[in-house]
């Protein structure tokens, strides 16, 4: 996740802000502190312009 938002050049408050949701929330699903539901991993997939199949790939 953290890949894709940086080759977007983006940063986490702007992905959070695009996704509708708490920086903090983001930051915390973005390290591995916070397991995210499947809507938010599309909300945050959208906001960062990539595929949701990109976004978790491992």
């Amino acid at each position: 996740m953290r890949a894709a938002r940086l080759h977007a050049n983006l940063t986490q408050e702007a992905v959070a802000l695009r996704a509708g949701i708490r920086i903090a929330t983001y930051s915390e699903i973005e390290q591995g502190h916070r397991a995210a539901l499947i809507d938010t991993l599309i909300l945050i997939a959208d906001a960062i312009g990539v595929p949701l199949a990109d976004l978790v790939r491992e």
